[in-house]
């Protein structure tokens, strides 16, 4: 069920005339849309503009038919385009194709392996700070074709580029600059005069007739790349071998993490926008198939595209179906129309660039999260940096590996570890050893919170504070919901310690979840399940017969 496709739940409850009616005008208007967006991106990454085409086409239609959202429209994102571009900076093209390759059956892997709700945990700070940093890279590679400078080629490094932004400041092509400003003006007050059109392509329409018209000397997507094709190429297998396989992996999980995340959070936002929910390890699936497919046909890395997504849902968009028609309406423009792509000048698919990543730069979170816990901050600022100076890769699993660092350094400051004796107990406590008298020779320890390995240390150290060796060693579990190994082996250390010293070693309030572990363990057999008591009292109860001394109950036995 939970690699199952929605197309397929969507046709067992019944697809009506009605539904496709909806389907197929929000289809047609996403994929209006989306013929901007995915030209640009494909730019923007490094590649020819046709290919961000072939990639929402191709990708788009399969991922709609595996996946596992009902209004999920997938395609090229500006996410990706800091990494293509990377990518293909270093390996080349054939190297983007083959990763890409690559990252769908790693895809296909983890939705198989129920990864689906595991990614949807990377920490919050992680995934605002990859996405901001991606933002700023974003926007500052569109300056050239913004400005018009006449830069031959871009460099990956990012305070080089503003460098030589600096160097090239006396080339400003003002009419460039007139055609920017002009398509980010359309843009952003079009809204006001209808929404049913969207801006984007309103500022393409009305700077390409203002160019061509008046024969402006400004750089188009003809005089960069030439005619632009109005066909699918033929699918063509990456060359993989295993050295390049190895070399090409780091890239891959890059492509692979990138892509699940962008898609499951778009998936959970349209989820949240209709009431529906979404099956995340379908969805996976399906992004990992789509994306090799997109390799076969010359695209780039495709995911889930919020604005897409939400402009599918606004405009009436109810199943998977939309999304298919939105490939196939993309598929008609090239057929038919992708000879006047040609005609689009580059400053405006740069003003389009600058507005897409100003809306995904998450600005306002990233503010609200330097208000956070310190570690938090430290996360959100590390992944920034190291996506802005370093590369993304490194920023994801790093930001990953410190987030998880903290996360481990505030779980063992939540685990505690004393001696009842040797500190006060909260006396408003019902189960509270103040509240009973406990002989001499019964010591009485108890540990709290997770029990693992970076907690061990910690019971270690306070094992030490005993300066006898008692006679029965009760150890209090009640507030320990959980073991690992680590801790397991602590516990058969001290099992074995006691029985060398001839002490007796009770457990009370072990949770039925601990118990199963410990079991599974061999440790409950180890010790003797007569020694495992549901709570406080009755390992009191157990002890009285060995102790030297009379126990005095100061409140009843339960």
């Amino acid at each position: 069920m939970r690699l199952k496709p929605k197309i397929i739940t969507v046709f067992e409850e019944g697809y009506t005339s009605r539904l496709f009616f909806k389907d197929l005008t929000a289809g047609i208007l996403v994929g209006i849309v989306s013929l901007p967006a995915s030209i640009a991106f494909a730019i923007a990454s490094g590649v020819r503009p046709e290919q961000g085409l072939y990639t929402a086409i191709v990708a788009g239609f399969t991922i709609a038919l595996l996946g596992g959202s009902r209004v999920q429209v997938s395609g090229p994102t500006g996410a990706f385009v800091i990494l293509i571009y990377s990518i293909i900076q270093q390996y080349g093209y054939d190297g983007l194709v083959a990763a890409t390759f690559l990252a769908g059956i790693l895809l296909v892997i983890m939705g198989i392996a129920r990864l689906g709700l595991a990614i949807q945990y990377i920490p919050y700070p992680v995934t605002i700070g990859f996405t901001s940093g991606l933002a700023l890279v974003l926007a500052t590679s569109q300056l050239k074709d913004f400005f018009g400078f006449s830069i031959t080629k871009l460099p990956t490094d990012f305070i080089y580029r503003w460098k030589l932004y600096f160097q090239y400041i006396d080339t400003v092509n003002f009419y460039a600059l007139f055609i920017s400003a002009l398509s980010i003006a359309i843009i952003l007050f079009w809204p006001r005069i209808t929404k049913h059109i969207p801006g984007a392509l309103v500022a393409i329409v009305v700077s390409t007739f203002l160019v061509q018209g008046l024969h402006l000397p400004i750089e188009t997507i003809g005089t960069r790349f030439g005619e632009i094709p109005n066909k699918l190429p033929i699918p063509q297998f990456p060359l993989l071998s295993v050295e390049r396989i190895i070399q090409l992996l780091s890239p891959a999980i890059a492509i692979a993490l990138l892509s699940g995340i962008e898609s499951l959070l778009s998936a959970v936002v349209a989820d949240g926008m209709t009431g529906k929910k979404h099956r995340s390890d379908a969805e996976l699936m399906a992004q990992g198939c789509g994306n090799i497919v997109s390799s076969l046909f010359l695209g780039i890395p495709a995911t889930g595209a919020i604005a897409r997504t939400a402009t599918n849902i606004k405009n009436g968009g109810q199943t998977p179906v939309a999304s298919m028609i939105h490939a196939i309406t993309l598929f008609f423009i090239l057929l038919f129309f992708g000879k006047w792509v040609a005609f689009i000048p580059m400053a405006t698919l740069a003003s389009i660039l600058i507005l897409v990543a100003y809306n995904m730069s998450e600005w306002r979170h990233f503010i609200h999260l330097m208000s956070s816990p310190k570690n938090d901050i430290a996360v959100l600022l590390t992944t920034f940096l190291l996506t802005v100076f370093v590369d993304l890769t490194t920023a994801i699993e790093v930001g990953i590996i410190l987030a998880v660092f903290l996360f481990i350094n505030n779980l063992v400051k939540t685990s505690k570890a004393k001696f009842i004796r040797q500190e006060e107990e909260d006396k408003e406590d019902p189960m509270s050893i103040s509240l009973r008298e406990v002989p001499k020779d019964i010591e009485v320890f108890e540990i709290s919170g997770p029990f693992f390995f970076a907690a061990t240390e910690k019971f270690k150290e306070a094992l030490t504070r005993i300066n006898h060796v008692p006679k029965i060693l009760i150890l209090r579990l009640r507030n320990v919901p959980t073991i690992d190994a680590s801790g397991i082996r602590v516990l058969e250390d001290m099992l074995a310690k006691a029985k060398r010293e001839g002490t007796l070693l009770f457990l009370s309030g072990v949770q039925p979840y601990l118990l199963q572990i410990l079991k599974k363990a061999h440790y409950v057999e180890k010790l003797g399940e007569k020694h495992i008591f549901k709570d406080i009292d009755e390992a009191l109860k157990a002890a009285y017969p060995f102790s030297a001394f009379a126990i005095k109950m100061k409140s009843p036995v339960t």
